[in-house]
């Protein structure tokens, strides 16, 4: 493999690019107009303006890299993640030209995308899924005879997608009825589908994670876990490896179920098995994750591995560079998204980063898209960088974090910086008390 094209941006580009550089790998970076002078762009080895800024006009045209791609003549394509990472299609695309797709057979991506499909799939496979619907629910009259089977509250997702968009709580009847419709048509309008489902809605949970990987040879491994609870509006916010709330028992059942997860369906590459977690420690299913995830820096830190090396080195047919008696996890890493947004109203903050000094020290590992100088645009996510904190223990990770966010220096731009200097001095956190209501819970305070 001596080229490989990212059809991505920012700062996982940069990241796939680091690892290319050290493989001896060129790269070939896409890039919209509006992201003509980001620092990915300079360091690939070559880049190709893609299109106009808006998504649908650059980064999801797929035919278009496709053809890049292959005037390129590169031997593969890294999606990333978000954009067409998961987008079976394209896969499939990428395949039938004769170029490696770095990530997932296009089948697993179709079927785990799929979230009633994926239930299914892991219930026959004997993993334990939130109780709800086996299928697509049709009517509003179906929706409330099986909530009231279930219990309020419940959740209302949508089959093809996920996300705060792709879900809604609902409280009660009166709820559910009023949210029915309009989920439907929210789910058609963002996924293409407008099939819906019901989950029981678990109060005081953790939303934990395992990262796992496979090869071509059926070798399958999961590198731990990473819990993710910390959240806002279903967007993770904060992650880190061990969890500080699972039981040394459960911790391995986890991982057990995970990689049963990932034999159902012949898993091969990165992959995420998410689990929400109630107060007793009883574990769901919650979705399958096809490709590598915005946290895998967590992962990386307590495990001393490179998975973006390990995703090319299983995409061009190698096995498996470890089995699981050779992988471990030492210490504790904690990952914290820094977004451009208003620290209070969170509403997004673009513009000019005028200054920027990480005041970086040992332990500490920035990812970040940016530079001095740098515009955050409106056109896409507002994260500038994931600061991401190791130590021997979680409190020394803690501190670590503290002295970073107490010493950053940004300006031209808003960020959520203050808010995890907040959490840092929350005592429920410092102990690793919290769940996914942690964040709406500070923010009401």
């Amino acid at each position: 493999m001596r080229r490989i094209l990212i059809a991505n941006r920012g700062e996982i580009a940069l990241r796939i690019i680091r690892t290319c550089r050290e493989m001896g790998i060129e790269t070939i970076a896409v890039y919209s107009e509006a992201d003509k002078d980001m620092p990915y762009v300079k360091e690939a080895t070559k880049a190709v303006c893609i299109g106009e800024p808006p998504v649908n006009k650059s980064y999801l045209q797929a035919d278009k890299i496709l053809a890049i791609a292959k005037s390129e003549k590169v031997d593969a394509i890294h999606p990333g993640y978000g954009f067409l990472s998961e987008n079976a299609a394209f896969a499939r695309n990428t395949k039938n030209e004769g170029i490696l797709f770095i990530g997932p057979d296009p089948n697993t991506i179709e079927l785990m995308g799929d979230k009633i499909a994926s239930r299914q799939t892991m219930e026959k496979a004997g993993v334990p899924v939130v109780p709800g619907s086996s299928s697509g629910i049709r009517t509003v009259e179906e929706a409330i005879n099986l909530a009231e089977k279930i219990g309020y509250p419940v959740m209302l997702k949508a089959s093809g997608g996920g996300g705060g968009i792709g879900m809604i709580r609902c409280e009660n009847e009166q709820a559910l009825v009023k949210s029915f419709e309009s989920t439907k048509s929210r789910a058609k309008a963002y996924f293409g589908s407008d099939e819906v489902f019901i989950e029981k809605y678990i109060a005081d949970a953790r939303h934990i994670e395992v990262q796992i990987f496979g090869d071509s040879y059926g070798n399958i491994v999961h590198l731990f876990e990473r819990d993710c609870s910390i959240q806002r509006r279903h967007q993770k916010v904060i992650e880190e490896s061990p969890s500080p709330f699972l039981s040394a028992s459960v911790r391995e059942k986890m991982y057990n179920t995970a990689i049963k997860a990932a034999k159902a369906v012949n898993y091969s590459n990165a992959g995420t098995i998410e689990f929400i977690v109630d107060e007793n420690e009883n574990f769901y299913f919650l979705e399958m994750n096809t490709r590598l995830q915005v946290e895998h820096p967590v992962t990386e830190m307590v495990t001393g591995l490179d998975l973006v090396k390990w995703q090319i080195l299983v995409a061009r047919g190698e096995s498996l560079p470890l089995l699981q008696g050779e992988i471990q996890s030492t210490g504790h890493s904690i990952e914290f998204r820094l977004y451009a947004e208003d620290p209070v109203r969170f509403l997004p903050s673009p513009g000019k980063i005028t200054t920027l000094n990480w005041n970086q020290f040992d332990g500490v590992r920035i990812d970040s898209g940016y530079e001095e100088g740098g515009t955050v645009t409106p056109f896409y996510d507002p994260m500038i960088a994931k600061c991401i904190f190791y130590g021997s223990t979680r409190i020394d990770a803690i501190r670590s974090a503290e002295m970073f966010f107490k010493n950053i220096q940004i300006e031209g731009i808003k960020t959520n910086a203050p808010l995890f200097s907040t959490i840092l001095e929350n005592e429920d956190f410092r102990n690793g008390k919290y769940t996914t209501n942690f964040l709406t819970k500070q923010l009401v305070k």
